[in-house]
């Protein structure tokens, strides 16, 4: 029996790709893989509330309060290590990673963005002004991806996508939920398993 790889779950906000994920390994749709440790950038994230229900540690590390980017990345590493974390899974975390950080993980942080990458992604596009995008520019669809994170913004190899339709009257607000609810949280949990599998199993992602 391989050893379950132990996911850190970094957040920013209010948690539902938490909660997706959560919810899908109540249900064993994750089981190479639990969620060891829930990583705030902030405190008042509602997604250390989830955490706390679920009886899932949790830590809070804010940029602000390292001098430097590389200071508060190492602070985090030094958590991460503390945890045997072996995973990181990027659900709406706002603040930025270097390469410094993203190189020690290689093939081990995955991010979700909501939109089919290469549409709408990179530097700017981040929460409703991806759909605001989408909507402006009139696409008949639209979807989410999940990536592996590099050293780029949304650049990394995508692990897996879904589509879903723009329909008459969206607005941004109804096509982030639809976006969230037949995509995001579909395939999120498919591809943190995915990944959970081949790290337990010390396979290695070319």
């Amino acid at each position: 029996m391989n050893k379950k790889t132990k996911i850190a779950v970094f957040v920013s906000g209010g948690g539902t790709n938490l909660q997706a994920l959560i919810d899908a390994a109540k249900r064993g749709e994750i089981p190479s893989g639990e969620i060891a440790l829930v990583l705030a950038s902030n405190d008042k994230a509602y997604a250390l509330t989830r955490a706390a229900e679920n009886n899932i540690p949790s830590a809070v590390v804010k940029r602000k309060d390292y001098e430097s980017q590389i200071a508060y990345e190492e602070a985090v590493k030094a958590v991460l290590a503390e945890n045997g974390i072996d995973m990181i899974v990027l659900a709406g975390f706002m603040t930025i990673l270097s390469e410094n950080f993203t190189s020690a993980y290689p093939k081990r942080i995955v991010n979700v963005h909501p939109s089919l990458i290469p549409s709408f992604c990179g530097e700017g596009f981040y929460g409703l002004r991806v759909h605001e995008a989408a909507l402006e520019y009139g696409v008949k669809v639209t979807g989410a991806t999940v990536h592996f994170v590099d050293e780029g913004t949304d650049t990394g190899a995508i692990i897996l996508q879904k589509a879903v339709e723009v329909e008459q009257g969206d607005t941004p607000e109804i096509l982030q939920r639809r976006v969230m609810e037949q995509a995001e949280w579909i395939i999120l949990p498919k591809a943190v398993e995915d990944v959970s599998k081949n790290i337990s199993e010390k396979r290695i992602y070319v």
